[in-house]
């Protein structure tokens, strides 16, 4: 007994309430995933910080003049033009190049920055249906349980029609059959919560989250949204990708201008002869640009054409996506509103009316255990289909809207 108390204490110590906005906004704090895009952003941004520096200059250090042969044959100090030497190297790629580089890294942190969004956008799709389907849940097991409680005062009824002879034995089996029906039906219903609520715990990282405050009404602008197409991050990609490619272009264009380089060296001789400064410059020679550099810049070229038949390609496969998401949150809608305004109010309307009966006389036990059944049937039709509406919203504002949610 005590250990069922402490670990109920425990429980609910760790229980938070989170609201729709609560645990978005937690859950892109606090998620793995949208970690690792930060991280990966902050890589490219430092990694664009050496873009298009100088390389490492480079020091060399040798002997020159050494002799192997004839009478001052290895020895440092009987031939005076025997000196060691420290030189100083710095190769000087062409501008060009260097720009190319910028280019190339500016592109990249524009695609790492869309792939953080794009998974912004997986985690706070992930928390907020997560809560959706929990808030939903929790909302069709209430609903039951009231059927259930209802359908719990009829044994006793039951009992006494059958005592009374105005009711068959049978008909009272009836009413615990369905009853154990609508138990099996509550069971998944509970399972379904667990689930919900370990999804949520997944993506906001509370351990044991609550539903607080009331399903919000998401504003859902078919116009807004298909404007905000063009900002959507797997645009922003497909753009940055473009981007890229022609930076790459430019890369292998600058192969085709020379780089330079620039050398200086010490040179220390024997004490009975003057030391010496030697200093040079060197220029690459790209004469073989049919057979080296062209190549790549017709290969870069043809990246650069795939890029933006793959950005077409993104655009129309987004706009489809959109209009299809579009037809199935509008047919959801319809169903949504029929399920309350016609099917509801019928269900209700029968079970009323059998119960009145049942009390006049003219109905049995069989027929108000039909009604209310069929009650419970629509009540959980019309939560299902307005949690089909509210994931609709949720996936819409989301995966394509131009705002946090």
């Amino acid at each position: 007994m005590m250990l069922a108390v402490a670990v109920l204490s425990a429980s609910t110590a760790q229980a938070q309430s989170l609201t729709y906005d609560q645990a978005i906004r937690g859950a892109v704090a606090n998620a793995p995933g949208a970690a690792a895009a930060r991280a990966g952003v902050s890589a490219a941004q430092a990694e664009a910080g050496a873009a298009g520096s100088l390389p490492d200059p480079r020091l060399s250090i040798g002997v020159d003049n050494y002799p192997i042969s004839g009478p001052p044959a290895f020895s440092l100090t009987r031939d005076d033009m025997t000196m060691g030497r420290v030189g100083f190297q710095q190769d000087l790629p062409n501008l060009a190049k260097r720009h190319a580089a910028q280019a190339q890294a500016r592109a990249a942190i524009v695609t790492a920055q869309a792939s953080q969004e794009v998974k912004f956008r997986q985690v706070r799709l992930g928390a907020g249906q997560a809560w959706m389907d929990l808030a939903y849940t929790e909302r069709r097991l209430a609903a039951l349980d009231a059927i259930i409680r209802s359908l719990r005062t009829l044994p006793s009824a039951a009992r006494t029609a059958v005592a009374s002879g105005t009711a068959r034995p049978a008909q009272s089996l009836g009413i615990n059959q369905a009853i154990a029906g609508l138990e099996d039906r509550r069971d998944e219903l509970v399972a379904a919560v667990a689930r919900a609520r370990a999804m949520l715990a997944r993506w906001t990282g509370v351990p044991a989250p609550e539903i607080a405050g009331d399903v919000p009404v998401i504003d859902l602008v078919p116009a807004k949204l298909r404007t905000a197409l063009e900002q959507h991050p797997d645009m922003v990609s497909a753009d940055a990708s473009i981007h890229r490619a022609q930076a790459d272009v430019d890369a292998a264009r600058a192969e085709k201008r020379p780089d330079w380089g620039a050398e200086v060296a010490y040179q220390r001789r024997d004490p009975r002869y003057g030391d010496m400064v030697s200093a040079g410059v060197s220029m690459s020679l790209p004469l073989f640009a049919r057979s080296r550099q062209d190549p790549r810049i017709a290969a870069r070229r043809s990246a650069q054409a795939q890029a933006e038949a793959q950005r077409e390609e993104t655009r129309r496969t987004l706009a489809a996506g959109l209009d299809a998401a579009l037809a199935d949150h509008e047919m959801h809608h319809s169903q949504w509103q029929r399920a309350l305004r016609v099917l509801l109010p019928l269900a209700r309307e029968r079970a009323d009316l059998e119960t009145a009966s049942y009390a006049a006389g003219r109905a049995n036990l069989t027929d108000i255990i039909d009604a209310k059944t069929a009650l419970a049937d629509a009540e959980l039709t019309a939560l299902d289909r307005e949690a089909d509406v509210a994931s609709d919203a949720v996936r819409l504002t989301i995966t394509f809207g131009s705002d946090d949610r």
